[in-house]
């Protein structure tokens, strides 16, 4: 079996920006608070998080202070993906030495390079780095989809631990299962689907729902772990209306209007993503406070 990185809720954090750049004492602040609510690892920029408008530095100091502030108490795992091979593999090293628990790699875009380019690209990079890796699966943005044949020969690599699942197509998340095995870990990378993909062998997710309810995905899953499988379905069904909401515009718009919603300063997103449209904001503030209490 490979190494499990983490099981149950990962959350794929927002970045918060001011004039000056990240905002790190509100990043700060954010970590810790899910940290406090139940949240079992947390994955720092990745798509949630802007990575593809941040610059390296700012990227560094991020997941360094996702580090610092977790402190070892949950795993912090780098989104260090991207369409250069070369880049992909300085930005994982870097992220290495500053003492992240894995990596979380989306597929190349815009390049759509073919299934043998996807091999040999996660391949070079696992063989220059030493970390845990998590294949992100994401065409809708990505315009490239991780076969599942593909995750199988990937699968024999020893470092690559496991895939981001976020093709929505659960067929393939079961043909993915059942070719690798433990070999592969899934993790869902849709809030809709995460008692589905458990069901299929699913380890949990990686989430943008948890940014503002994280104890509550946290015992969703857990919920479905102890076998309270009614109480997690239930959990599920309850949180779609939020979760709709949340994905009304392109992520990370809505989280981002949620997070000040809740109290967070974390401003607007960075160009070419923009501020919420104020109807779609309040149906969402809407769903937040229905929320609040479950």
């Amino acid at each position: 079996m490979k190494k499990i990185l983490f099981k149950g809720c990962g959350t794929a954090i927002s970045t918060p920006f001011n004039e000056s750049g990240v905002n790190l004492k509100e990043f700060e602040k954010l970590v810790e608070s899910q940290i406090q609510n139940k949240v079992d690892a947390i994955i720092v920029c990745g798509t949630t998080g802007e990575s593809s408008t941040m610059t390296n530095d700012e990227k560094i100091e991020t997941i360094n202070a996702a580090v610092k502030t977790a402190n070892g108490r949950i795993p912090i795992i780098a989104g260090t993906g991207g369409n250069n091979t070369k880049q992909v593999i300085e930005m994982s090293k870097q992220a290495e030495s500053l003492g992240v628990d894995g990596l979380l790699i989306v597929t190349p875009y815009y390049n759509k390079c073919t299934q043998n380019g996807l091999i040999a690209h996660y391949s070079e990079i696992a063989k220059n780095v030493s970390l845990p890796i998590i294949l992100y699966n994401v065409p809708s943005r990505t315009g490239v989809n991780i076969e599942p044949k593909t995750c199988f020969e990937l699968s024999k690599i020893e470092n690559i631990v496991a895939i981001k699942e976020a093709s929505g197509n659960l067929s393939q998340v079961a043909e993915i299962a059942h070719l690798c095995g433990d070999n592969l870990h899934i993790y869902s990378g849709n809030d809709d689907q995460i008692l589905p993909v458990l069901s299929l062998g699913g380890l949990g997710v990686i989430s943008v729902l948890s940014n503002v309810k994280p104890e509550f995905t946290h015992n969703m899953i857990q919920n479905f772990f102890d076998g309270n499988i009614e109480k997690a379905i239930k959990m599920q069904l309850d949180s779609l209306p939020l979760i709709k909401a949340l994905f009304s515009e392109v992520n990370p718009i809505p989280v981002k209007a949620a997070l000040n919603i809740l109290g967070y300063d974390f401003g607007i997103p960075r160009l070419p993503l923009t501020k919420m449209d104020s109807e779609k904001e309040k149906i969402l503030e809407k769903e937040l406070k229905k929320c609040q209490n479950q």
